[in-house]
C-alpha cells in the first residue's frame, strides 16, 4: 500500500501494545514513522521488523510528559524529515488501581500526566508544523472508561474523558488549517500493560490508518470503536 507515501507519521508510546502494530501498519502503509517511546530497545525492535519489510523508521527515546524532551523530539523530527503529517497520540496506561478514597497524590499525577498531559503536550508541540503545512490528521487513543464508571479506575476514567474533551477542542480550533482530529477506542486489547484483554492490537489498526488518511472532507472530532 501506498496510502502514506512521502507522510511523516509520529507515534508515541510505540514499542509495545496498539503503539507497535499502529507504527508496523502506518510503515507497511508507505510512512515514515517516527517512534517514541521511553524503552529505547523496545522501539529499536519495531524499527527492525519495520525494516525488514522495507520500510522507513527512526527512533526517537522520548518521555512524552516531559516539555523539554518533547520539544527535542520536534526539533529532531524537523531536521530529520522536514514535516509531520500524522500524530498518534498512543502513550496511556490505568496506572496503579486505587479507589478515590485510597488515592494519594503521586498516584493521581501520574495517571493524568501519563494519559492527558502527554497529549497535550506533543499535540502542542507539533501544531505549529501542521499549521504551517496546512495539513496534518491526528489521532488520539481513547477508552470506553472515559464514559464508564468502574472501581479502582477514576483516576484513568478522568484523564480518558479529559482526553476527548481536549481533541474535541483540537478538532474544532484546527479544521480550518487543514488538521483533522479524532479519537479511537481500540477496546480490551490484550497487551503488555493489560494482560487479561483479549484482543489482537493487530485487528483493529486498519482503523487508525483510515483515520490517518481522512480526505480533506473527512469527519473531525469524533470518536471511532473498533
Amino acid at each position: 500500500m501506498s496510502l502514506l507515501k512521502n507522510r511523516v507519521a509520529i507515534v508515541t508510546g510505540a514499542g509495545t501494545g496498539l503503539g507497535r502494530a499502529t507504527a508496523i501498519q502506518l510503515a507497511t502503509a508507505g510512512a515514515e514513522v517516527v517512534l517514541v517511546g521511553r524503552r529505547r530497545e523496545k522501539l529499536d525492535e519495531v524499527a527492525r521488523i519495520i525494516e525488514q519489510s522495507n520500510g522507513r523508521s527512526i527512533v526517537i527515546p522520548t518521555d512524552v510528559t516531559n516539555p523539554d524532551e518533547v520539544g527535542r523530539l520536534r526539533e529532531q523530527v524537523l531536521a530529520h524529515s522536514g514535516r509531520v503529517d500524522v500524530l498518534i497520540n498512543n502513550a496511556g496506561g490505568t496506572g496503579a488501581y486505587s479507589l478515590i478514597h485510597d488515592m494519594t497524590y503521586p498516584i493521581w499525577d501520574s495517571i493524568l500526566r501519563l494519559n492527558l498531559y502527554s497529549a497535550f503536550v506533543v499535540t502542542n508541540a507539533i501544531l505549529p508544523i501542521m499549521r504551517e503545512q496546512q495539513f496534518g490528521r491526528i489521532v488520539s487513543i481513547t477508552s470506553g472508561l472515559a464514559n464508564f464508571a468502574y472501581e479502582r479506575f477514576g483516576a484513568y476514567s478522568a484523564a480518558k474523558a479529559g482526553l476527548e474533551a481536549l481533541m474535541r477542542t483540537v478538532a474544532v480550533e484546527e479544521a480550518k488549517n487543514g488538521i483533522l482530529v479524532n479519537l479511537f477506542d481500540p477496546g480490551n486489547l490484550k497487551t503488555e500493560q493489560n494482560p487479561h484483554g483479549t484482543g489482537d492490537p493487530a485487528t483493529v489498526v486498519d482503523k487508525i490508518v483510515t483515520l490517518a488518511t481522512l480526505p480533506a472532507d473527512g469527519f473531525n472530532g469524533q470518536v471511532v470503536k473498533a
